[in-house]
């Protein structure tokens, strides 16, 4: 693929959902086992998340879900089998990726550079959530130590069962060409 040809592909991704377009509906509803299990993983022993009692005399009135659960929530439940022949995916891809164009012309390396969130509102036990996801940007090519690339930013808006926001989730990769690499 000519270097143009290239920016132009690239260029159409932006403002592009990622997956099938529809919203990622959470596979289960939020949890105490979760909220749990995050929680002593991250040594985070905020009582508002696992003590009932504290929980209803706090300002929330009720357990609820560290703010950075956020992402958790709509994770898919990962597939062990064939993660290689997908690619690394943990899970079933539906239709083509929009960053198969990368691999394309080259850039087979990604590295997770940052996530950032923002938080609408704590999330309460039971509530459904559902993600929809877009990409936001695409550098310029940078040249970078493990090679040239561009940095994808994808946006992510959560949304409870009636539709509002409860947060927003910005994650950005580096795709890029591993030095030596001949495509």
């Amino acid at each position: 693929m000519a270097d143009d040809e290239f920016a132009a592909a690239i260029a159409r991704l932006v403002g592009k959902p990622v997956g099938s377009g529809g919203p990622s509906i959470a596979p289960d509803p939020v949890n105490q086992p979760m909220i749990r299990h995050w929680a002593a993983a991250f040594e985070d022993w905020n009582p508002a998340y696992t003590d009932p009692e504290f929980a209803a005399a706090s300002r929330h009135g009720e357990i609820v879900a560290p703010p950075l659960m956020l992402q958790t929530w709509t994770m898919a439940t990962p597939k062990i089998t064939g993660m290689a022949e997908r690619g690394g995916s943990p899970v079933d891809l539906e239709g083509e990726s929009p960053l198969t164009v990368f691999d394309a012309a080259g850039f087979v390396g990604t590295l997770a550079a940052n996530s950032e969130f923002e938080i609408e509102r704590y999330l309460h036990l039971g509530e459904v959530i559902s993600a929809i996801t877009v990409i936001e940007s695409i550098s310029d090519e940078k040249q970078t130590r493990l090679g040239p690339g561009h940095f994808v930013t994808w946006a992510t808006t959560y949304l409870d069962e009636a539709g509002e926001v409860v947060g927003r989730q910005r994650f950005r990769i580096l795709k890029f060409k591993p030095e030596g690499f001949a495509p």
